[in-house]
C-alpha cells in the first residue's frame, strides 16, 4: 500500500529543521538493514525523539513505526497523523494489544521503534530498560538496532519550556551494529546487553557533541555526572514518582 502521509510529514520535518538551523551529526546509519524487520531502540530525553530517531533509517529508505503512548493517538492533530503513518499505540493498561501489533509489523518486514525507558529521562542518563524490545526481537526473529540521541533535550523536554525557534542546536545521533538474540538467551540477558550498547552509544554521542554549556544558567541540559545541573537519577525518580 502506498505511503501517502509519512513521506510528506518527513519532508515537512526536514523543512522545519532547516528553518531552525539544526546541525546534525549522524553516524552508523549503514547498520540499518535495507529490508526485513528490525527493532530500533533509542534512549529517550525529549518529546521530539521519535522524529529524530526516524532520521537514522532514512539513508536505508526505511520508515519506522514507533510505539507511542495511546494518548498521542487521541489528540485531534497528532492522532490522525500517527494513525496514517502506521505508528503503534500503547495503552499501558492493555499492553498485549500493542505487543501483538508490533510483532505483526516486524514479521511483515517493518522497522519498529521502541523507547525501552518508557518515559523521558529527566536526568538525561539511561533509566532501566523494559524487556519488551528484547522480547519482540526474540519472538519475531529480527535484530535489535541500538541507537542514541543527544541534544534533543535542549529543544523540548520534561520540566522545561519549548525552544523551537531558530536556535541552531546541534543534534547528535549514533547507530550501533545490530544485536542478534543468541539461541536460548534469556530476555533479561538480552535486555542487559542492549542497554549496555545504548549506554556506549550515548557516551559516544555526548563526547562528540560540539557544544558545552556557555554559563551557569545553561547547564540544565547536562547530566549531573558531567558537571551539569540536571537532576541526578535518584532525584529524577523522585520527581517521576
Amino acid at each position: 500500500m502506498a505511503e501517502l502521509v509519512y513521506p510528506p510529514v518527513i519532508g515537512f520535518a526536514r523543512t522545519m529543521f532547516q528553518v531552525q538551523g539544526l546541525r546534525f551529526d549522524i553516524a552508523g546509519t549503514e547498520h540499518v538493514p535495507r529490508e526485513g524487520g528490525a527493532v530500533l531502540v533509542s534512549n529517550h530525553i525529549s518529546y521530539l525523539d521519535f522524529v529524530f530517531a526516524g532520521l537514522a533509517a532514512r539513508p536505508a529508505k526505511r520508515l519506522v513505526r514507533f510505539m507511542a503512548k495511546e494518548s498521542v493517538f487521541r489528540h485531534k492533530v497528532s492522532g490522525p497523523l500517527m494513525r496514517a503513518m502506521k505508528h503503534i499505540p500503547v495503552d499501558r493498561a492493555q499492553g498485549v494489544h500493542a505487543y501483538d501489533n508490533a510483532l505483526r509489523a516486524l514479521r511483515a518486514g517493518e522497522v519498529v521503534g521502541v523507547f525501552p525507558e518508557a518515559t523521558i529521562s529527566r536526568s538525561f542518563t539511561l533509566k532501566a530498560f523494559k524487556s519488551g524490545a528484547a522480547r519482540l526481537a526474540q519472538e519475531a526473529g529480527v535484530p535489535l538496532l541500538p541507537m542514541a540521541l543527544w541534544g534533543t533535550q535542549r529543544m523540548w523536554t520534561k520540566g522545561h519550556p519549548r525552544r523551537l525557534g531558530r536556535h541552531r542546536f546541534p543534534v547528535t545521533l549514533r547507530v550501533g551494529a545490530p544485536l542478534a538474540p543468541e539461541p536460548q538467551e534469556q530476555v533479561e540477558s538480552l535486555t542487559d546487553r542492549l542497554r549496555c550498547r545504548v549506554q556506549e552509544l550515548l557516551e559516544a554521542a555526548q563526547n562528540a557533541y560540539p557544544v558545552r554549556p556557555s554559563g551557569e544558567r545553561d547547564t540544565w541540559w547536562l547530566p549531573a555526572h558531567l558537571g551539569g545541573t540536571a537532576p541526578t537519577p535518584q532525584e529524577a525518580a523522585a520527581l517521576d514518582a
